[in-house]
């Protein structure tokens, strides 16, 4: 298939979002089953919080590692790898008849699933021209939204009937996805650019993931990255703190919070899907991404005062709009930078994404023990100096950009 060919047809991007929704779902699912599930074999919360954080800390190890090998033999293989990786995971975790072959489950679901989400951004920047980059990153952004949404609900729903029954849906789901990628996609990066990109980097030398990371924070891109976990760090730390918040201030009950999250999220379902890309080509991503970090940082702010269920929705969907806002511009941006590795850079930024979700649940059930509002006034803090610094870093390239003309 041609490159204009592809880029002129949507079929991809479909089934990218459909990949991308399966798996979003099987992690949303996980949600409000897990304490019950793990109940079964006599586990507390810090075997909970154990399962939660190393499904994180697999992503963040491999993501880079998936994204090069995709630079080297193509998305197609490692979109499809993942889904099948993802789904056995799920499959494991459904049979599971002891703690290790949960902690099993989740470490396969955070390996392979870290091989999916940065191939498939760089699928779209494969795909998509520049112009129209910000609008397929919405597009992958409310897929994996609205999986998110979906998942709890879902899984919530499906565990009536029996507690394991989620995992073998998703698993189903997600193998379903995994045939249809290997018959239906198309490889977007062809063997001969492969080794285009590949003659063009000859004799680079090759790091571990910790040294790449800490060059990329050098790197054109490695300012981004920082924001990346702030942005993580902000969702990460409302979301795992939220019920708790809620239901000691207000007294809610898991429904309430269940509607709040529900609907939150299909306002950032919808902002993802339809204004992020017509706001990038309109402002571009700098303004989008400084206004989604002020927006946010109000947010955070406003949910401390509100005092009714109304203003608790409204105040939420502020930051979910912020924080909906940024996420899709931000990948538009990073891409717009990577050059010819957009597998590499896509896999740093999950890896980012990943110590975010992992820091942010922590410090934020530190700060909930002092006092119920520093975490949310905390994150606030962090969006608004995530404002600052890249109102300063965009001023300081753009000065190099007049210097070198």
């Amino acid at each position: 298939m041609s490159e204009s060919v592809i880029k002129n047809n949507r079929a991809p991007l479909i089934l990218l979002s459909f990949n991308l929704f399966i798996v979003m779902v099987g992690i949303g699912l996980v949600i409000p089953i897990l304490p019950f599930y793990i109940d079964k074999f006599g586990a507390d919360a810090r075997t909970l919080g154990l399962l939660v954080a190393v499904f994180a800390f697999m992503q963040f190890l491999f993501a880079p590692l998936w994204g090069r090998l995709s630079d080297k033999i193509g998305r197609k293989p490692l979109i499809t790898i993942g889904l099948f990786g993802f789904a056995i995971a799920e499959f494991i975790f459904a049979y599971a008849s002891g703690l290790w072959m949960l902690f099993l489950s989740r470490i396969l679901a955070g390996t392979f699933g870290s091989a999916l989400m940065p191939t498939a951004m760089a699928y779209v920047s494969d795909v998509t021209s520049s112009e129209k980059r910000g609008q397929g990153m919405g597009i992958m952004g409310a897929a994996m939204g609205l999986g998110i949404v979906v998942g709890p609900g879902l899984g919530g729903w499906l565990a009536e009937y029996d507690l394991s029954l989620p995992f073998l849906v998703a698993g189903v789901a997600a193998t379903i996805a995994g045939i249809l990628s290997v018959f239906i996609l198309p490889e977007s990066y062809p063997k001969h650019k492969r080794e285009m990109d590949a003659q063009a980097s000859a004799g680079e030398k090759r790091d571990n993931q910790f040294v790449t990371m800490y060059k990329a924070l050098k790197s054109p891109v490695g300012f981004l990255l920082i924001l990346v976990f702030i942005m993580s760090f902000g969702l990460a730390n409302f979301q795992s703190i939220f019920g708790y918040y809620t239901m000691e201030r207000y007294n809610y009950n898991p429904s309430e919070v269940g509607s709040i999250i529900l609907i939150v999220g299909l306002v950032g379902t919808v902002v993802q899907g339809v204004l992020v890309g017509r706001m990038t080509k309109r402002f571009g991503e700098e303004r989008v991404v400084t206004s989604a970090l002020l927006i946010s940082s109000f947010g955070f702010v406003l949910m401390t005062l509100a005092t009714s269920f109304t203003t608790v929705l409204l105040t939420t969907c502020i930051f979910f709009l912020g924080n909906s806002l940024l996420r899709p511009s931000l990948n538009s941006f990073i891409s717009k930078l990577a050059g010819n590795r957009q597998g590499l850079v896509m896999g740093l930024n999950n890896s980012f994404l990943s110590l975010g979700n992992v820091a942010g649940p922590i410090l934020a059930g530190i700060f909930f023990e002092i006092n119920i509002h520093i975490p949310y006034l905390f994150g606030a803090c962090i969006m608004l100096f995530g404002l600052i610094v890249t109102k300063l870093w965009i001023s300081k390239r753009a000065h190099k950009i007049e210097v070198s003309s």
